[in-house]
């Protein structure tokens, strides 16, 4: 079993999004933002998007914007792990 780190995501009337134990950010745009934690990726899709806070050492995050949506991708073996073992 991996070491799991606690972590949290909050959203505060569809407007602001705030996330702890975040890795790294992946890509983002004023549509989709996607970042990186322990146990797989955050993809938050919305309008108007603008990341207001990341630091990579404590892993705070924060973005504004019109949020429409937020799922969970978890880690995994993906179609590549599939066909080249």
């Amino acid at each position: 079993m991996e070491n799991a780190v606690s972590h949290q995501l909050g959203i505060e009337q569809c407007k602001k999004v705030t996330a702890t134990a975040i890795e790294s950010v992946d890509a983002f745009s004023d549509k989709q933002i996607i970042m990186s934690y322990s146990a797989g990726k955050i993809i938050v899709a919305g309008n108007n998007m603008k990341i207001v806070n990341f630091s990579k050492t404590s892993g705070a995050f924060a973005a504004t914007g019109e949020i429409i949506s937020v799922r969970y991708a978890s880690k995994g073996i993906g179609i590549k792990g599939k066909l080249f073992k």
